[in-house]
């Protein structure tokens, strides 16, 4: 069963993509600080990471850097999801090693599943 990490500091965003998530089948965890995120992420290893970037003490971006410097999780996708659309944000998000940049109000939480439902497929078939 694939395991997906929500790392989010909003607990009304957490609870609404929780409840999206358990319909798929798949494993959901939640963290909501980045430091958090990064020590479960390491615990559980999940498939599939799902990364707000704006958050209080351990941002996004650099919760997104130490993943991507550390062998044992540089290869799990990592969506970064947010409200900011600035480009010079995005770009910095992608720079950094994000895999897709969604901003929060652009999509509804079933879309996101059928993204990250994708993702896991398309990582699934890369390692056969």
């Amino acid at each position: 069963m694939p395991t997906v990490l929500l790392v989010e500091d909003d607990r009304s965003i957490l609870e609404l993509y929780k409840v999206a998530f358990v319909r798929t089948g798949y494993r959901f965890e939640m963290a909501e600080s980045g430091q958090i995120g990064l020590e479960k992420a390491k615990q559980i290893l999940p498939d599939i990471i799902i990364l707000d970037l704006m958050m209080p003490g351990m941002n996004g971006i650099e919760v997104l850097e130490k993943l991507k410097a550390d062998s044992s999780l540089k290869h799990i996708p990592v969506i970064a999801l947010t409200n900011m659309s600035e480009f010079p944000i995005v770009s910095r998000a992608t720079s950094k090693g994000a895999d897709q940049y969604i901003v929060k109000t652009e999509v509804e939480p079933h879309k996101l599943v059928d993204i990250v439902v994708e993702m896991i497929k398309s990582s699934e078939a890369e390692k056969t």
